[in-house]
């Protein structure tokens, strides 16, 4: 079989699970969609007449009609894939047509013989077999909002009964990075004015409704004074979840809601600070792997969105081209993942210094995200944010950024005298025992420095590799293509709160 050639049943198993796999939509890992794709091909070896049919269903992407392509049904309806369960007919759609699909989100055309909902002893997995609708229900059973340990874990997969990682027990620590995935918005039309339904405050997240249109032509010397509702109490609140993130078996997934008005659920503000914009709004450094490639590219605040794809295009103003850089340590599986960045991302900066994400690339990115991690209800640092093709999403507010970093600033300066103080034994009290004891339980506090609170002015994103427990790369810097994007507001925020309370070096205790 030629490379170009679609294959037929004649061919080798090999030769036709490699055209399937050119064909997966990416929402599942390479491994697994190959395990799963063989498992159909043998299957199906015997009955070719049914792989002729699966083979034309995926590779015209259902242009041309097919027949049902068939497989026994399990005792409990699923089917076992790489150690994990799932229906059979959900595990076909997700890797050939939605990658986000929900388990409740199908029903078969009227043709289909052995739809899964018929019962038969036979399913069929022809993904263009189904439909998808809409969910018949958001499902937040899975989620934990109390307090305690358990609060906020997120299972990683949608497949039921698979085995855990490395000896885990299936329950993962909320210090565990996970993924959380964003899905590109559906293209709704708002109802008129007057059928618009007001938003409760609990249903109002920065996060995943869109700002007014007029906020993206102003650049960021203007200074639009919007910014979101007030803000809650505590250094890091938990956030209620919004009608619009759905608990999709394992993943916390965000679906934008429709585009009501969000003039009632913002509040206009002053600037936060009356010093001058800087010159540029942010700037941006590509890596691969730990290695920084080229120079930092600095976007203009005149330039309010900035675009950063993989072409080769000379770069400048308003658009960073990664294609054109050149590594001579470049690997071979670095290479091929940048060949895949294609139309990369585009960021905008709205307001005074919101940070807005939309993916142009064909596949997802994944993002290091503060804000995102406070949208999800996770501690800082707590997850990556897979943001699929075409989604938009908010990834940085400054309000917030600037709030935190005043906390942890004041936060870190008290903890800092506390425990000068309790080293000197002068805490009165049954705690004080020589003042070793409290000082040690001060020192974390005391030791947060100035590079922790730069942390929270950096976004982090990752192009086509993911890392996390997740992937096999636990670390960004071990993905093969990456950007790390400073933006300069907040570090000049930053360097206001950082003069208004300095943070002394962390000093080690005797």
């Amino acid at each position: 079989m030629s490379v170009s050639s679609t294959p037929t049943s004649n061919d080798a198993c090999l030769s036709i699970v490699h055209s399937l796999m050119c064909h997966r939509q990416g929402g599942e890992s390479e491994s697994f969609s190959k395990r799963a794709i063989e498992s159909l091909v043998k299957k199906l070896k015997e009955k070719k007449d049914e792989l002729d049919s699966l083979i034309t269903a995926v590779t015209t992407n259902g242009a041309h009609p097919s027949k049902c392509v068939t497989i026994q049904r399990t005792l409990d309806g699923r089917l076992q894939v790489a150690g994990r369960k799932g229906f059979p007919h959900v595990i076909y759609a997700r890797l050939w047509r939605w990658p986000d699909l929900h388990k409740n989100e199908l029903k078969h055309v009227k043709y289909c013989q052995f739809a899964f909902d018929l019962k038969c002893d036979s399913v069929c997995v022809n993904p263009y077999h189904y439909e998808r609708v809409a969910s018949p229900g958001i499902d937040l059973s899975g989620l934990t909002l109390g307090a305690g340990p358990s609060a906020g874990l997120l299972v990683k997969e949608e497949f039921e009964g698979q085995p855990s990682h490395s000896g885990s027990d299936g329950s993962h620590s909320s210090h565990n990075i996970q993924t959380i995935q964003h899905q590109p918005a559906p293209s709704l039309q708002a109802p008129p004015t007057s059928a618009r339904p007001a938003l409760s405050d609990s249903f109002s997240s920065p996060a995943l409704l869109p700002p007014p249109d007029a906020a993206s032509s102003a650049s960021s010397s203007a200074f639009p004074s919007i910014a979101p509702g007030p803000a809650t109490a505590g250094p890091w609140p938990r956030t209620t979840f919004p009608h619009s993130l759905q608990h999709q078996n394992g993943h916390l997934q965000h679906h934008p809601p429709q585009y009501w008005p969000v003039h009632n659920e913002l509040v206009f503000q002053p600037p936060i600070s009356t010093h001058p914009a800087p010159d540029y709004w942010c700037s941006i450094a590509y890596f691969e792997m730990d290695v920084q490639v080229g120079e930092t590219f600095k976007v203009p605040s005149s330039c309010p969105v900035v675009t950063v794809d993989g072409y080769v295009d000379p770069s400048g103003g308003d658009r960073f081209c990664l294609g054109q850089l050149s590594n001579v340590h470049r690997t071979e599986a670095i290479e091929r993942a940048r060949l895949h960045i294609g139309k990369g991302v585009q960021l905008e900066c709205k307001g005074e210094g919101d940070v807005w994400v939309r993916c142009l690339s064909d596949h997802a990115v994944f993002v290091q995200s503060y804000y995102l991690d406070r949208e999800a209800g996770r501690a800082p640092g707590d997850a990556v944010h897979k943001i699929y093709p075409s989604a938009y999403i908010k990834v940085f507010d400054l309000r917030q950024c600037h709030r935190q970093m005043q906390q942890q600033a004041a936060t870190a300066q008290a903890a800092a005298a506390a425990q000068a103080a309790a080293v000197a034994g002068n805490i009165p009290g049954p705690g004080s025992v020589g003042g070793i004891a409290p000082a040690i339980s001060l020192s974390a506090a005391a030791g947060i420095g100035v590079d922790d609170l730069r942390r929270l002015c950096i976004l982090r994103m990752s192009f086509v590799k993911g890392w996390g427990p997740d992937y096999p790369r636990q670390s960004i810097k071990e993905t093969p293509c990456w950007i790390e994007i400073h933006l300069h507001r907040a570090l000049q925020l930053l360097d206001e709160v950082l003069h208004t309370m300095p943070i002394a070096d962390p000093q080690p205790l005797d």
